[in-house]
């Protein structure tokens, strides 16, 4: 039966052990990076050469200026995410021809198209019909344009509609194009033995621009090699040293996983990739990997980079998309199901340290042994209680399965994995009575409902709402 861990204080653990010092986000991996952004998005101002809507003395130009002045503020506050290019005024349907003909798509992540005059429906449709996610921004009486694209984007398009007087509803969207970007530009490993490439992985480069590699059992062992005992003995004893405990792994057994961490961090670079999905259990069933990836994947997702279990392109793909979202790292776990709670306890042999932010203070951790297999090095995880989560899993490339939850309590048990924490939902029945696909989900500190639906609708994809 698992038992409720007592809570420690952030300020009690740091002064228990040495603090463990984690790189900023996308960090450590060489210069390239081009995954780390900003977004290029082209902006488009539409109006027709003589107005009636919103008057028929609208001065276009001074508008024009009016709006570009206030989207400069907002790349001026986002830098990181966000780099407008073009502003071109489209007044005809043969201008907006000559437009897309002259687009560069490859260095265009998204449009921002901006309706200064009714009449522009047309326009806004053919440079939206190009593929490239469109948000359509429409002030109050800047035209109708707003209502047959909202039906375009119904149909499932990659688009979206911000009807708003507030310039600082954009926000959001800064930060949904700096994702599309870094999902449009980061590449992914693939550990898994037998046939490739899957199908799974073809779609999901077509549906987001993600590319894949896959490498061999044999790249692992080559990159593990390649790292040097003694840095890694020195590593392996300062992440110990900033553990909470250590219970049943040997000092060997961290050696031998912060060795692996170092090999594939180093595999990354080598590859220019920002993340690596392996079949590990298999691998470790097998006798075909150097070490336990527990360890490996912990510090991975606690850097802004991506280490994901069981060759999990679903989760993969989760943690892409939200990672780059909220800058927090995602906890994949195993869903456990307690309906006369109404609760599901996440339960993992890994999990991140800097639940609340990349290069955040890390939560407290202990280091265990790997549960279904009473060996190697894994992590359990004391994850902060008493606030809001989000809970996400791509299905498939055009659906994702998403519910909102509430930490409650950490927990321990002999049973299930070693980070287990309680989680009360909205509807326990519902969950399980909907649920699809295999039982991994990725949990998120924050509520991001909202934010997932409008990155739905902008990258054209299905959001369900499981419980």
């Amino acid at each position: 039966m698992p038992h409720p861990i007592p809570a420690f204080s952030r300020r009690s653990f740091c002064a228990s052990s040495m603090a463990a010092t984690f790189s900023p986000l996308f960090s450590g991996i060489g210069q390239a990076r081009p995954w780390a952004g900003p977004a290029a998005v082209r902006k488009v101002y539409v109006a027709v050469h003589k107005p009636t809507w919103p008057k028929p003395g609208v001065d276009i130009e001074a508008t024009r200026a009016e709006i570009d002045s206030k989207l400069g503020e907002i790349e001026r506050r986002h830098p990181e995410l966000i780099k407008f290019m073009g502003g071109e005024l489209v007044h005809t349907m043969d201008d907006a021809a000559a437009y897309v003909k002259s687009l560069d798509q490859a260095a265009t992540d998204a449009h921002l198209v901006i309706t200064i005059t009714s009449g522009s429906d047309g326009m806004v449709k053919a440079i939206g019909s190009i593929g490239l996610p469109t948000l359509l921004f429409v002030r109050p009486y800047a035209g109708h344009a707003w209502g047959s694209f909202s039906e375009f984007a119904q149909a499932g398009n990659k688009a979206d509609v911000l009807a708003s007087s507030d310039y600082d509803d954009l926000d959001v969207y800064a930060r949904i194009f700096y994702t599309i970007h870094a999902m449009r530009k980061s590449k992914i490993l693939i550990v898994v033995p037998g046939p490739r490439p899957s199908k799974q992985a073809e779609e999901f480069s077509r549906q987001f621009g993600t590319a894949f590699r896959y490498i061999e059992y044999a790249d692992l062992k080559a990159a593990y090699d390649r790292i040097g005992e003694d840095a890694a003995r020195k590593e392996a004893d300062r992440y110990a040293a900033a553990a909470l405990r250590i219970m049943e792994p040997s000092r060997e057994q961290i050696y031998r996983g912060t060795r692996f961490y170092l090999g594939v961090k180093e595999l990354l670079e080598r590859e220019s990739a920002n993340g690596i999905t392996i079949d590990c259990l298999g691998g470790i069933n097998r006798g075909e990997m150097p070490g336990y990836p527990c360890i490996s994947f912990s510090r991975l997702d606690d850097e802004g980079l991506f280490g994901v279990c069981q060759a999990d392109l679903g989760c993969t793909m989760t943690e892409l998309l939200l990672t780059s979202f909220t800058g927090k790292p995602g906890f994949l776990f195993n869903v456990v199901i307690d309906t006369s709670r109404n609760e599901i306890i996440q339960s993992h042999c890994t999990a991140p340290t800097s639940m609340r932010g990349i290069g955040a203070p890390p939560e407290p951790y202990i280091l265990r042994s790997h549960l279904e297999t009473s060996a190697g090095a894994a992590v359990q995880v004391l994850m902060p209680i008493g606030e809001a989560m989000t809970v996400a899993r791509f299905l498939e490339p055009k659906r994702l399965a998403t519910f909102s939850a509430e930490a409650i309590a950490n927990v321990t048990s002999d049973e299930g994995c070693r980070t287990q924490l309680r989680t009360r939902v909205k509807n326990a029945r519902k969950i399980l009575n909907g649920f699809k696909g295999i039982v991994h989900r990725v949990s998120y500190y924050g509520d991001y409902a909202d934010a997932i639906e409008k990155m739905g609708r902008l990258m054209a994809f299905e959001v369900i709402e499981e419980g």
